[in-house]
């Protein structure tokens, strides 16, 4: 019996971003004999591998449109496809695969022998990041592969979280990022200091991570309906990482109409992308006030206004959620946490995940709840007046979706500890 052990070099974190270098080390080991049992040959003690490689596979699993998918697989760069692919029995279609690195070839082992490799490679940077939605999941996997003599060819799978690289989306993005080592430039050469090397491509995308998301610039909404003034809503920003609190106001002092209840929820919406849809659609053009219900998951469509065009079907899951009975209530705030095992903004040919904060408003104009003791209430009739909440109150709920960008964090920040994985060969 041959065992495999397998375990990434950075045990604290199997989250890696596009671009990055992932490192793992693989054990070979022949366990030892028991002590009452005697070799009667050479063949007993010597275990003998073929061969063994290693390769990153990203996985594709769509349920729908099964027929196109198969077809753009036929056409997209597999790069290093091998026979390997039909060992693997893992839900879905290989995606992107990297060239197969060799470990070794013959490989004879004793008993109590051992033998260690190190496998690196570079996360492909065309590939999408880790994601399970609803009719679309991308997923990694470290293979490693082997085969013994006169037996089939087996594999040991090391799960992997991979996340999007952020770069600078325009020409202003990309020179505000590079700011402050512009200024250095401009320093005198110190000829005894050591020349100072240039980022790597991760430390640029952090550099420009920090950046992005660190940008305060408050925007200002006026929620109104038919009746009149809600409030103003507050945003500090419309940027935010993984791991990030949303932290946004409503002022109700504004208002010409009472708001009895307030809910926001963080929303991911997951949009199946036609292969005869244009490529010039934006995220912002989605979010509209609408009238549907805040499921768990929503079935909307875009572009009804032409019906001979294939329509997008897009699906709602909600996350955080922020409720609270307002009535009375001048200010109030809200705080939303973007959990860390989310994905952040993306897109492919298949899918457009893309973020939002749901609001619903109920928002009442009986004259009861304008009266000026539920608003002003002094010290000196404060034991004189008493208010009675009356029976019925007629609401009208108003929803409202506002879109947000998020963007991924550092992988050390993530905990998400990789273990030891273990394949017996008998």
């Amino acid at each position: 019996m041959i065992e495999i052990n397998a375990k990434l070099l950075r045990d604290q974190s199997a989250v890696f971003m596009c671009g990055e270098v992932v490192e793992c080390l693989i054990d070979f080991i022949h366990p030892s004999l028991p002590e009452h049992k005697i070799s009667q040959s050479n063949s007993d003690i010597l275990e003998n591998l073929a061969w063994a490689t290693v390769q990153l596979h990203c996985y594709c699993n769509a349920s729908f449109n099964e027929k196109s998918s198969t077809d753009a697989a036929t056409n997209r760069n597999v790069g290093g496809s091998t026979s390997l692919n039909a060992s693997n029995q893992l839900k879905g279609e290989v995606l992107h695969s990297t060239e197969p690195k060799i470990l070794f070839c013959d490989l004879r082992l004793s008993p109590g022998e051992a033998k260690q490799f190190l496998y690196r490679e570079t996360v492909p940077l065309s590939t999408p990041p880790t994601y399970r939605g609803i009719r679309v999941k991308y997923y990694y996997k470290i293979t490693v592969a082997t085969q013994r003599l006169g037996s089939t060819v087996q594999a040991l799978n090391i799960p992997i979280r991979v996340l999007p690289l952020p770069l600078p989306q325009s020409d202003l993005d990309e020179a505000i990022t590079l700011n402050d080592e512009s200024n250095e430039d401009l320093a005198p050469n110190n000829p005894f200091l050591e020349k100072k090397r240039p980022p790597s491509r991760i430390e640029y995308a952090l550099h420009y991570l920090r950046g992005v998301t660190a940008r305060r610039r408050p925007n200002f909404f006026m929620i109104n309906n038919k009746w009149g003034k809600v409030g103003r809503f507050c945003l500090f920003k419309s940027a935010y990482k993984l791991g990030e609190d949303i932290v946004a106001t409503i002022d109700f002092s504004c208002g010409t109409i009472k708001c009895v209840q307030l809910s926001v929820t963080l929303q991911c919406e997951e949009t199946e992308l036609n292969s005869g849809s244009s490529s010039s659609l934006t995220t912002g053009t989605k979010h509209e006030l609408a009238g549907s219900d805040a499921a768990d998951t929503v079935n909307s469509s875009e572009a009804a206004n032409e019906p001979e065009r294939h329509k997008n079907i897009s699906r709602i899951t909600n996350y955080s959620k922020h409720h609270e009975v307002c009535l009375g209530m001048l200010q109030t705030q809200v705080i939303l946490p973007i959990p860390l095992h989310v994905t952040p903004t993306f897109r492919t040919d298949l899918v457009e995940v893309s973020w939002r904060l749901h609001f619903q408003f109920v928002t009442s104009t009986n004259t009861e709840l304008g009266s000026e003791m539920l608003l002003d209430r002094t010290t000196e009739n404060e034991e004189e007046l008493e208010w009675v909440a009356p029976t019925d109150i007629a609401i009208e709920t108003m929803i409202w979706s506002l879109p947000i960008t998020i963007y991924p964090t550092a992988p050390l920040q993530i905990p998400q500890p990789c273990g030891e994985y273990k394949l017996n060969i008998k």
